[in-house]
């Protein structure tokens, strides 16, 4: 039996859990989220607990165990704390600014860039060279500030770019002179 997917899931005081055939919605202070579940697995809400059940011990429902529960519980922690990821500017004449909703970057291209938020997604800038992903749903925000980082990834030699915040750049020698 997965030790994470037999697990139960409290439902913390001001948050719904409601299960419509293959759809779980989680509906909280923060927002709305929903997920559909795999075929082989249940899931159901019973006295303020989450439980997901599987039905045999095939390699797919053992596969999908754990995934399914920590999911659902990932929602839930979305809809009443939130997530979010940090970003760091580093490099000279490297900044971030805010645009109304928007961020621009100057990152020693010829032109800024400015990037857009995906829905549900907001970016806040603290200083000239912090950013900050915030949203409800974890994976929107790993991906938008993946999609971030990699406009300028940082690179091995002087370590300039954007990076994760507390990301360790692995530093290269460079040339050796004569």
């Amino acid at each position: 039996m997965s030790r994470i997917g037999r697990l139960p899931i409290d439902i913390p005081a001001g948050v719904t859990v409601s299960v419509n055939g293959r759809e779980v919605s989680v509906k909280g202070p923060k927002g709305e989220l929903a997920l559909t579940i795999a075929q082989p697995l249940e899931v159901s809400v019973e006295e303020n607990q989450v439980l997901v059940t599987r039905p045999d011990d095939e390699r797919e429902s053992r596969s999908l165990h754990g995934l399914t529960r920590t999911l659902i519980n990932n929602n839930i922690i979305g809809v009443t704390q939130g997530y979010s990821k940090g970003l760091e500017v580093v490099g000279t004449g490297y900044r971030v600014a805010q645009k109304g909703s928007s961020v621009e970057f100057a990152l020693g291209f010829s032109h800024p860039v400015l990037i857009d938020p995906p829905a549900g997604i907001t970016l806040t800038v603290e200083g000239n060279n912090k950013l900050t992903v915030s949203g409800i749903d974890k994976q929107a925000v790993g991906e938008a500030a993946a999609n971030i980082r990699k406009i300028r990834k940082p690179e091995p030699y002087k370590g300039k770019g954007v990076r994760y915040a507390g990301e360790v750049v692995r530093r290269k020698a460079g040339k050796s002179g004569k």
